[in-house]
């Protein structure tokens, strides 16, 4: 607890700020997701492109993405997050803005990948990992889950402009504005930052509902090598790649699956796809509440934490039935969005928060940066091209909803094998 109520008060204050901060890093990083899944339709009509080259572009952001990712995590232990959402914001609405005067295929892929990745790598390492910082124990997913609403925010606000845009102008001139969104939105994420709770004397939320040996963990310093020679961050990896490659597989797709497969409207299916979206608001913080209700029942953080990451592949498996099943039927396509809104709520934050129950807050940034680099250079790019590639060569998506089904369950199956403990590795670290 604070030393004091006026200290307190001001804890609470600087909290907030950094649930806000990541909340609109959250929302511009998501804002691509959400834009290219009802851009790419248009564009390829404009430019003449297959899904797969235009979806090859998304794939190397996300590589790019990656690998700035690792370096944000330094930052963040370092510095906090200004200097990561500084640079957010200046690469990332260059990505928009370069990008819109595309005419060759080459001066599509150049600036997407280097400047929209760099942008966006610097958005979700720092806005998860500076809320865990400040926010543990059963007071972590909630917290999270008020700061990943921006996701969802982003795929029903900006997915809507951009189809309205796309209505009367251009996919040009949607870019260019997403461009503004995205720089003004991160400016104000820069003002309001704050650094690491330690910087201003404070110790984060929720550490007393933690155990007194996870409150020794809290504040170990791990080195990249000492961390990954040990199994559950490599388990952790695994259950959050295999769950990224069918989330982008899906997210990326959808739309087109709709537009392509089920005969719907491009306007029926950007509506359908925003269901995802308006379902997020709420699933957002509520799965959060229920994530810390488990914490507070269990008494014991990871084993929450792993129960949550192993039930929300699962929903994603049963969703990719949904809508394998429904084929565009309106019922079982908001059915099916909801499910994945569901599933959304819980797995990123949840992952992140299982890795950081075990290993601490201290030196987190790097660990879930490294973590980060590897999950996010290969599981978005990997997912959304094969689900495009599949789509290429058997000229429906029925195969790649298929692959992704594959990809949920086997995270599924990793995640219920999850460690709750370093065990003995630890000792060994320890001496």
């Amino acid at each position: 607890m604070l030393e004091s109520e006026v200290s307190e008060k001001r804890a609470k204050h600087l909290g907030y700020m950094v649930v806000l901060a990541s909340w609109l890093a959250v929302f511009c990083l998501f804002g691509y997701r959400a834009t290219f899944s009802v851009l790419q339709g248009p564009m390829a009509k404009n430019l003449g492109w297959s899904a797969s080259r235009l979806t090859l572009g998304y794939s190397l952001m996300m590589s790019v993405y990656a690998v700035t990712a690792f370096f944000s995590g330094m930052i963040i232990d370092k510095w906090g997050t200004k200097p990561a959402y500084f640079l957010g914001a200046i690469s990332g609405s260059l990505g928009f803005l370069i990008t819109s005067f595309a005419k060759t295929y080459i001066s599509y892929l150049l600036p997407y990948a280097v400047f929209a990745g760099i942008g966006t790598g610097m958005l979700w390492v720092s806005s998860t990992v500076s809320v865990r910082k400040w926010y543990v124990g059963k007071a972590y997913a909630t917290m999270w889950g008020m700061a990943f609403m921006g996701a969802p925010v982003a795929q029903v606000i900006l997915s809507l402009g951009a189809k309205q845009v796309l209505a009367t102008m251009d996919w040009r001139f949607a870019m260019r504005i997403l461009s503004l969104v995205v720089f003004i939105a991160l400016i104000i994420a820069t003002i309001v930052a704050k650094k690491n709770p330690e910087y201003y004397g404070l110790s984060p939320f929720g550490l007393d509902t933690i155990k007194p040996r996870e409150v020794s963990s809290n504040n170990r310093e791990w080195s990249i090598k000492q961390a990954f020679s040990t199994f559950p961050i490599w388990g952790a990896i695994i259950a959050f790649l295999t769950s990224m490659v069918a989330e982008f597989l899906v997210w990326t797709q959808i739309v087109k699956y709709w537009t392509s497969d089920c005969n719907l409207s491009l306007s029926t299916a950007t509506n359908l796809y925003v269901v995802i979206g308006i379902a997020g608001i709420f699933t957002m913080p509520f799965m959060g509440f229920i994530a810390d209700k488990l914490v507070s029942k269990l008494k014991n953080e990871t084993k929450a934490r792993k129960l949550m990451i192993t039930f929300a592949p699962i929903t994603g498996v049963i969703a990719c039935i949904v809508l394998m099943t429904g084929k565009g039927a309106a019922i079982l396509s908001i059915v099916s969005c909801i499910i994945f809104a569901v599933y959304w709520a819980i797995e990123p934050g949840g992952v992140a928060g299982y890795a950081a129950s075990v290993y601490g807050n201290k030196t987190f940034g790097k660990i879930w940066g490294l973590s980060t680099l590897i999950v996010m250079g290969i599981g978005p790019a990997f997912g959304s091209f094969m689900g495009a590639y599949l789509y290429d060569i058997s000229g429906n998506y029925f195969n790649s909803l298929k692959f992704a089904t594959a990809s949920f369950l086997v995270s599924a199956i990793v995640a219920l094998f999850l460690p709750l403990s370093i065990g003995k590795n630890k000792e060994a670290l320890d001496k």
